[in-house]
């Protein structure tokens, strides 16, 4: 039986990190076998690729050529950990897929979606994943959160406007793609957000 694949979305400071690590946890408890990776990154390949996208050396990055990166670690991505942990019936928790691209590049950069769509069939044909759960904080308190944790990547160094539409993009895609959404308020404390957590879970397991 093939796996599920679940993918967590979010703007910085939403608290990706802890949650995956919980949802991990309770799947686990739930029998089920679970692999968990991220994006961009997942790979030897794809996470030198990390590198060159998070280092604020190579701010004012093109971003077409920040999109290209993107996908090129995804084809990596997919080809190596997603789609072989999937065949053998593994759940696959990813931090961040597709979705992220839409939003950051798509929403932040204002790169046409339709050249992201062009890209999206290109590297995974129809393959989509089966949960996508969007943790969702207003933007403040994102960021606010992320400048805690020390040192900004490239990405947390963008304005607030960037970020407000990065998170605009995604609510976008909640309405869009809305039997595969899951929306958790992740600007409560931790217990509550988990709570929500156990619902969606308990509910795919």
């Amino acid at each position: 039986m093939k796996g599920q694949f679940i993918t967590v979305e979010g703007i910085e400071g939403v608290g990706k990190t802890t949650n995956i690590e919980f949802i991990q946890q309770r799947l686990l408890a739930a029998g089920k076998d679970v692999v968990v990776t991220r994006e961009p990154g997942g790979t030897p390949l794809g996470e030198a690729i990390r590198g060159l996208l998070l280092d604020p050396e190579y701010t004012g990055m093109d971003s077409s050529c920040e999109l290209q990166l993107m996908f090129a670690a995804r084809a990596e991505h997919l080809a190596r950990v997603i789609r072989p942990a999937l065949d053998k019936g593994q759940w696959v928790l990813c931090d961040r897929f597709t979705d992220a691209t839409y939003a950051y590049q798509g929403g932040g950069r204002g790169i046409d979606t339709g050249v992201i769509a062009r890209l999206e069939e290109l590297v995974q044909g129809d393959f989509r994943p089966d949960l996508t759960l969007l943790l969702d904080v207003p933007v403040e308190i994102g960021l606010a959160r992320a400048s805690e944790r020390g040192k900004l990547d490239r990405f947390e160094q963008e304005k607030v406007e960037f970020f407000e539409r990065v998170r605009q993009a995604y609510l976008g895609m909640t309405r869009q793609h809305a039997t595969r959404y899951r929306i958790v308020d992740a600007s409560q404390p931790l217990e509550q957000v988990q709570k929500q957590l156990e619902v969606v879970i308990q509910s795919v397991c």
